[in-house]
């Protein structure tokens, strides 16, 4: 297991690419279980999630392959009647839960361990059984697998709307199971993402109609089978806002190459709030840095609204802003893991409910961390670039699964991290 050890205080100036987006791709490496030629997906990104995903489609049948030089996924089915994913690897990844759908419509037959929890707090799938159930599909939790039968698909109309809005894996799922259904299938409240968009995409690339992604009403028209696809994935808009404020906390000019403005209009809109200046240019994004500036209020939303995987690394920011700063998490409320961690390094954060309350301090220092989430990790990195000293970051396999070589990425920025093994058992 590794860790990072972070020099404080180095600025940084340059371009950084954005690699592929890692939540746009799994979906799409498992839509091509529906496939009936093979496919091949582009700009993949190098990640742990990426290969556990081809990991449980080769459990499934497939001949999957990733190849990390050239990024590249291909798949085709070999083998239909391996319809099972072991808890062995969904424990690994939740986004697993991303095959439920392709599988049982492409064979009628579906078999996957239930994902059960995680850091960032409840994540129920009741929207994703609720849409599928609609589409004609059976279901029940046995020895801790999700079993699912479905001799036929038809089209319905379908409500997706769950307690914190819309769900982009349940909005996945339904939509490549309804594009092997019979008939129209309408889902209303659906996630408008745009890792949904680039989903919709794949299908209509392997035959699929499917109308409205996008938006929260997704109309599909079922077909009787797709064909193959090659189709290359968006840049990862979580990544690219990760380097937006990491160009802001260490007040340095950053062209972020490949970062798409539409994809992050409410990120932009609060670093331009806080005082940091934002430009497109032909590459992508250009920040502008600023010496002085303003809390701000940010409330977590489904898209468009502000990213609720943003928030860790937008606190992380905002411990530095000067004046009191009010963070409410509407998508997972119990996504604070990360505020102990920060307070470690000198941040003054209280919790109040679903709302971090956080008083700017002049300066954070040094201190060992230790990240509990994806999102989290990379907040602490973030923190450890401005840091007075030596900052080591713990458990980083979590910001292997989501960040393509994020250390290396801003060592050629101008920072300095180390990747060494960790002493002990973390």
């Amino acid at each position: 297991m590794d860790k990072f050890v972070i020099e404080g205080g180095h600025p940084l100036s340059g371009t950084v690419e954005i690699s592929g987006s890692k939540n746009a791709a799994l979906p799409l490496m498992a839509a091509a279980l529906m496939a009936a030629r093979p496919c091949v997906v582009r700009n993949v990104p190098s990640l742990s999630d990426v290969r556990t995903m081809t990991g449980v489609l080769r459990e499934l049948g497939m001949d999957a392959d990733y190849d990390p030089a050239s990024r590249t996924f291909t798949a085709s089915v070999r083998d239909t009647s391996r319809c099972t994913a072991p808890y062995s690897l969904v424990k690994k990844m939740r986004a697993s839960i991303s095959v439920l759908g392709p599988l049982v419509a492409a064979r009628g037959y579906a078999k996957v361990s239930y994902p059960g929890g995680c850091a960032i707090g409840t994540r129920p799938i009741d929207l994703h059984l609720k849409g599928l159930s609609a589409l004609g599909v059976r279901f029940k939790i046995e020895h801790g697998y999700i079993i699912a039968r479905a001799e036929r698909l038809k089209g319905a109309e379908i409500y997706l709307g769950g307690h914190y809005g819309s769900s982009v894996l349940a909005t996945a799922n339904v939509m490549c199971a309804a594009a092997l259904a019979e008939g129209e299938t309408v889902i209303s409240h659906a996630a408008a993402e745009p890792e949904i968009v680039d989903l919709a995409g794949f299908l209509n690339a392997m035959g699929a109609s499917v109308e409205g992604a996008g938006s929260t009403r997704v109309v599909v028209r079922g077909v009787s089978s797709l064909s193959g696809a090659d189709y290359s994935v968006i840049p990862d808009r979580i990544e690219a806002a990760t380097f937006l404020i990491a160009a802001a906390m260490t007040r340095s000019p950053l062209t972020v190459k490949g970062a798409v403005y539409a994809h992050l209009n409410a990120v932009i809109d609060k670093l331009q709030e806080v005082g940091v200046g934002i430009l497109r240019t032909d590459a992508g994004l250009e920040v502008v840095p600023s010496e002085r500036m303003r809390p701000v209020e940010i409330t977590t939303l489904p898209y468009p609204g502000f990213p609720t995987d943003v928030q860790a690394q937008m606190m992380a920011l905002l411990a530095l802003v000067r004046g009191t700063s009010f963070v409410t998490e509407r998508i997972f409320p119990d996504r604070f893991m990360h505020v102990a961690e920060l307070n470690r390094l000198g941040a003054d954060i209280r919790r109040a409910g679903p709302t971090a309350v956080i008083n700017g301090v002049s300066r954070l220092s040094g201190a060992h961390v230790m990240a509990s989430d994806l999102r989290a990790s990379a907040a602490l990195v973030l923190a450890g670039l401005v840091a007075e000293g030596t900052t080591e970051v713990l458990r980083i396999y979590h910001i292997d699964r989501g960040y393509e070589r994020i250390e290396e990425k801003l060592n050629l920025l101008g920072a300095r991290i180390k990747r060494l093994p960790a002493e002990g058992v973390y």
